[in-house]
């Protein structure tokens, strides 16, 4: 019998993306950021929510998308990391979902590659690919490394 898993779901562009909800510390709308210099494009920053400071991280650049248009703010999906916790910025917050895994399917070849190393697989619903982001994978920086 396939267990259920309940998805934090949101949107870039034209697709749905989720993680896992225990992932999810909170969502909320745009906050000033504070730019960081010599940051990887990817990090739009830091913000300051109630005195903790969390590192944002522009979800379409790191998964290989056009930038959002200046006049649109992100919304702001905040996540429990090995690393602490991140800020994703997202173009829309979706709604909590319940999947069954009966309809989970490994990242399909069609995915772009850029956006396929970031995925760990999809769930085919009625209407749409549900893309599931490896949150792990998310929040790992090469230039950081060093």
């Amino acid at each position: 019998m396939a267990m259920d898993k309940q998805l934090c779901t949101f949107y870039l562009d034209k697709y749905c993306f989720g993680i896992d909800v225990r992932e999810v510390q909170e969502v909320f709308r745009y906050q000033e950021i504070t730019r960081l210099p010599l940051a990887p494009n990817e990090i739009s920053g830091l913000i300051n929510l109630r005195g903790q400071v969390i590192t944002a991280i522009n979800l379409r650049l790191r998964l290989g998308m056009e930038p959002r248009e200046d006049e649109i703010a992100p919304m702001n999906v905040v996540v429990r990391t090995q690393d602490g916790v991140m800020s994703f910025l997202v173009d829309q917050i979706g709604d909590v979902m319940e999947v069954s895994d009966d309809y989970y399917e490994e990242a399909p070849d069609t995915i772009p590659g850029a956006l396929r190393e970031l995925i760990t697989g999809v769930y085919k619903l009625e209407d749409r690919l549900l893309l599931i982001i490896d949150t792990k994978k998310v929040v790992q920086f090469e230039a950081f490394a060093a």
